[in-house]
């Protein structure tokens, strides 16, 4: 029996798309397990009396995500719907279903950077409503305008510069945008009781090292689905990716350890704020300005955490917008710096289309953010009551602690 060329060019073909489909699959399973690691990473970071409610809002805010982006999130940012019948749906393997659930999974990371801000003092639904448009329409609408060139924005940088914003994996697109969205969110609740005592600062010491650790590892496992897996296709994988996360991460971890002398907390972090910085370059930079990249967010996340906490009003609880919103921003400038040939990096990138990419997701996620979370903080209200704030979110929510105090 002859195999025709064409029946050769078919299996190929099927083979092609499986193989992508499992790829972008594992992908997505892999920044899946990332949420365990946000909410292990805020169960460590808060008091006690508050850890059940950490894992609880952070899988909650899951299921909300991805109703609201599987209806309105995926439709705003692509132009796609998933309303055709199964049949048609499941055609190529089913990979147009497998991308939208690891897009989800960037998209559903939006709430669980903000959860780690507002914690120990957020009422719930609230916070739940926020969730759904957060995810189905502020997220979404930067998301589009970078991932999917809408709104001609990306086409404007081209023609005026030569290229677009460069974001690989999303240092700006998804933690810059959840940063600042999490500092609106921040301001609007306001301090947790205690936290000024005589006049004078008091931080609260995280209630579980090891809870903490954990958080911090599995996101640093789960990081390398995050960043090499955006791809999206097996014929796109890049060592150079991986490499890059690794020198930032490491990178991220000696400043922290220098910069944070020695605390835990600093140095279990310190690798998420490389990681986060290496997102939007790890395809460009060389692993020499990875390095660079990782170091750098180090020390600005060590910083201005401390500063915040010691020296303002802004109560961010596990430092979501120096971690996320400031080393996002600062990711985003890097691509447009250590992405440049002359520094080693492979080229095809503007530092002034960075910075100006880069600007305008802190102004969707600012503006967004004060439209979501003001109306609901006008509307019903965003903080849990001082009696709840006292007692815990645990007990006053969800009338259970974290541990059987028999």
């Amino acid at each position: 029996m002859s195999v025709t060329a064409s029946q050769v060019q078919g299996a190929v073909q099927t083979l092609t798309q499986s193989s992508d489909t499992l790829f972008l699959l594992l992908g997505a399973i892999m920044v899946f397990l990332m949420h365990a690691g946000f909410a292990f990473l805020e169960v460590g970071t808060v008091r006690q009396k508050n850890q059940v409610n950490a894992l609880v809002k952070i899988i909650a805010d899951f299921g909300i995500s991805a109703i609201a982006y599987f209806f309105i999130g995926y439709w705003v940012a692509y132009g796609g719907t998933f309303l055709a019948d199964a049949s048609t749906l499941s055609q190529g393997n089913g990979y147009e279903l497998v991308k939208f659930f690891f897009l989800l999974t960037f998209a559903a990371a939006i709430p669980a950077i903000v959860s780690g801000g507002i914690a120990e003092r957020a009422r719930f639904y609230p916070v739940l409503i926020a969730t759904f448009f957060t995810v189905g329409l502020v997220y979404p609408l930067f998301e589009g305008i970078i991932w999917n060139g809408n709104f001609g924005v990306q086409a404007w940088f081209e023609s005026q510069f030569g290229v677009g914003f460069h974001d690989f994996a999303g240092s700006v697109v998804v933690h810059g945008v959840g940063g600042w969205i999490a500092l609106v969110a921040v301001l609007f609740l306001g301090m947790r009781k205690g936290r000024v005592r005589a006049g004078k600062h008091t931080n609260f010491a995280p209630s579980n090292i090891p809870f903490l650790a954990l958080g911090a590892w599995i996101l640093c496992v789960g990081w390398f689905g995050f960043n090499v897996m955006s791809a999206q296709t097996l014929n796109g994988i890049s060592g150079l990716v991986a490499m890059n996360s690794l020198m930032a991460m490491a990178g991220g971890i000696v400043a922290a350890l220098i910069a944070g002398k020695n605390d835990p907390g600093f140095i279990h972090n310190g690798p998420l704020a490389g990681l986060v910085a290496v997102c939007a370059g790890s395809d460009l930079m060389h692993p020499i300005g990875a390095l660079v990249t990782g170091l750098i967010a180090g020390v600005l996340f060590v910083y201005l955490f401390t500063y915040l906490q010691n020296k303002t009003k802004i109560d961010d609880v596990l430092g979501v917008w120096p971690l996320h919103g400031l080393c996002g921003a600062w990711g985003g400038i890097a691509a447009g710096i250590f992405g440049q040939s002359a520094l080693g990096g492979l080229g095809g990138v503007s530092l002034s289309v960075q910075i100006l990419g880069t600007l305008l997701g802190i102004s969707v996620a600012l503006i967004g953010a004060v439209l979501v979370y003001g109306a609901i903080h006008k509307a019903s209200g965003l903080r849990l009551s001082e009696e709840d704030e006292f007692n815990g979110a645990d007990l006053a929510i969800h009338k259970i602690s974290a541990t059987n105090m028999e």
